[in-house]
């Protein structure tokens, strides 16, 4: 019988617009500038993943504490030109 029908449904990858890098970097330096997340920006990849697809902002990742989740949410909000903030970081004690 064989495949008769196929549905893609893959967004694809997102083109790196130059607007887009803007706020890539500003949420890098908001989210790993604070002193009390810095610790997160060392290693060769960092646990907090910046995802700008659009003007809206997807943080991916894991965490220490509840209390570093809510800081990065706060810093990664205050970024100027974000439409949304969507917080997927997860926190690693289960807090």
């Amino acid at each position: 019988m064989g495949v008769t029908k196929v549905i893609n449904n893959i967004g694809g990858v997102c083109p790196s617009l130059p607007w887009m890098n803007q706020i890539r970097r500003a949420e890098f330096h908001a989210i790993y500038g604070e002193p009390a997340l810095q610790r997160y920006a060392f290693g060769p990849v960092p646990p907090i993943h910046i995802i700008v697809k659009g003007g809206h902002v997807t943080l991916e990742g894991v965490v220490d504490s509840q209390g570093d989740r809510n800081l990065v949410n706060i810093r990664a909000n205050a970024v100027p030109g974000v439409f949304s903030v969507t917080n997927n970081l997860r926190v690693q004690s289960g807090e």
